[in-house]
């Protein structure tokens, strides 16, 4: 009887096996179902790829689904819609991680890929930078699983992307290792020695879910000094924002993580206390961190934003700081863009993880066969001017953070917002140097310029591109004294920039609209012989070619 039930169990688990396992005809369609839909409802999202190449990858991976097993699969469908380069459009980690994960929290220091939390069971690993995956390097495995994330800047890959380097699904499918396997081996480097350390899956469910930092439990340590607790960590495991107030520095720091709605507090109600305590205190700085803000509905920001700007002691610059970072995503964009436009904040850290304007809000699109959820964003989001979008947010103040000083509970972001010296500095330079050049000042534009260029203090702004932009900006109106007031503009920047093969090529291209062949291929052959191998060079010599034509 007992062997009787064992077979019969065995026989269950076989039939139920195959009922979960599909053919690769059922995967085909499952695809042919997203590339549909995509052109049919979502055709808006053809951004950032083209039509074209979609359709490209979509057919290769259709034809190589026979050959592939099913976790390949999931992180090709995974490719697919991260195609578009919106975070919002995705499926999820959860899906190409479906057999478990590996027990450990990698962060990006400004030093290297550090695990800064581990299962109790990985203390030996907890600390360690580390140096390969397999046989793969980091920067190499980093490479390897990019296209599997949807990427929607640099800092969305650091913030969201190196969860996908603890599955060994992707790590396999993306050929970081060579064979799919509960256990995947790194080589680490800790305290001055490498050592190699196998790690095996546990559940997805079983990894604390916290702002890419871990909070220690019973079950996970984090490699952070927990005697101290610096003032971004703070109240984590039970708010979602709260304040503080540096008596000494009459300074109140404000941390809020999230753009939804506390259970005890709303944000409203949070910032009228927030407020009430501002105009009631001697306070001369607000320093306000959204850089774990990852979004939220952002219908609750209006009163933050007319909370500050109903109030001079504090919205004037030097005093206020706003501190972004690679968790700052999705309604918290919406936040910093609205800081930017409306207030005299300076923002200060690391870059967002979103692009300024951008596709969100995400429709669930359930695969008829797997069952495999597709988010695609419907909504777009433009606070900014269409000419003013951007990759992501950049700070004024831009301030990494080493892993000894996450370790020891430094915050060098916080400290740069607390010691920067404002004075004659501009949060957006070339606002400033626009609003110079727009007045007619041109002679304090001259002093100025250079000036700024050479201050340490404006290293986040790359002058060159974006005076550039500034001379397209004036040359693609086509008029003739917009086209003569950009030969100006690229005139200043070769001054400033003299091995600017770009600049060259843009006042080429200025001349040849206004008719001037033989001052349009002198600046032309400059370019050339500044880029002479590159795309520019390439650019100018067809432009002169074309000239030679007529």
């Amino acid at each position: 009887m007992k062997n009787a039930l064992i077979i019969l169990n065995l026989l269950f688990f076989l039939h139920s096996s195959a009922q979960n396992t599909l053919s690769a005809t059922e995967w085909q369609d499952d695809l042919r179902f997203i590339q549909n839909t995509v052109h049919k409802d979502y055709s808006f999202l053809f951004v950032k790829t083209t039509k074209q190449d979609f359709d490209d990858q979509v057919e290769a991976l259709y034809n190589a689904i026979p050959n592939l097993k099913e976790h390949e699969i999931r992180v090709g469908l995974a490719r697919i819609v991260s195609l578009f380069k919106y975070g919002h459009t995705q499926i999820t980690y959860g899906t190409t991680a479906k057999s478990g994960m590996l027990p450990i929290n990698l962060y990006h220091f400004s030093d290297g890929i550090y695990i800064e939390g581990v299962h109790k069971d990985q203390k030996k690993a907890l600390g360690a930078k580390v140096l390969k995956i397999g046989d793969t390097s980091i920067d190499k495995a980093l490479e390897l699983i990019y296209p599997v994330v949807p990427v929607e800047n640099g800092q969305y890959f650091k913030a969201y992307g190196l969860r996908f380097l603890t599955s060994p699904e992707v790590l396999h499918a993306q050929g970081v290792i060579p064979e799919l396997s509960e256990t995947v081996t790194f080589t680490l480097e800790k305290e001055g020695r490498v050592f190699e350390h196998v790690f095996g899956t546990i559940n997805i469910e079983d990894k604390p879910r916290a702002f890419n930092f871990t909070l220690p439990t019973g079950e996970w340590s984090t490699a952070r000094n927990t005697g101290t607790t610096p003032l971004y960590l703070k109240h984590l495991e039970d708010k979602r924002y709260y304040f503080e107030y540096l008596e000494d520095l009459k300074t109140i720091y404000v941390r809020q993580s999230s753009v939804f709605n506390d259970d005890n507090e709303t944000l409203e109600q949070f910032y009228d206390r927030l407020f009430q305590f501002i105009d009631t205190n001697p306070i001369e700085k607000l320093v306000y961190d959204v850089r774990l803000n990852g979004g939220g509905n952002n219908y609750n920001n209006l009163p933050l934003i007319k909370g500050i700007m109903a109030r001079p002691k504090i919205n004037k610059k030097g005093s206020f700081y706003f501190i972004i970072g690679r968790d700052t995503f999705s309604a918290c964009q919406n936040l910093t863009n609205e800081i930017s436009r409306y207030t005299e904040a300076i923002l200060v850290g690391e870059p967002t993880s979103e692009n300024v304007n951008f596709y969100g809000d995400s429709k669930p699109v359930v695969l008829p066969n797997s069952k495999i959820t597709a988010y695609l964003s419907y909504l777009w989001w433009q606070d900014m001017p269409a000419l003013e979008n951007a990759d992501w947010t950049a700070p004024s103040i831009p301030v990494t953070m080493s892993f000894d000083e996450y370790t020891t509970n430094q915050d060098p972001v916080l400290e740069a917002a607390l010691n920067f010296n404002a004075a004659d500095f501009e949060p957006r330079p070339m606002d400033y140097i626009t609003k110079l050049y727009v007045t007619g000042q041109t002679q304090k534009l001259g002093e100025e310029l250079p000036k700024m260029i050479q201050d340490p203090r404006y290293a986040f702004c790359d002058f060159e591109t974006e005076l550039n932009k500034k001379g397209n900006l004036l040359l693609q109106s086509g008029r003739a004294p917009e086209v003569q007031a950009s030969v100006q503009v690229f005139s200043m920047i070769a001054q400033l920039f003299p091995n600017s093969a770009i600049t060259y090529k843009n006042l080429g291209e200025a001349y040849t609209v206004l008719k001037d062949t033989h001052k349009a291929k002198e600046v032309l052959e400059k370019a050339i012989a500044l880029d002479t191998h590159g795309k520019i060079g390439k650019a100018a010599r067809e432009m002169v070619l074309e000239m030679d034509k007529l």
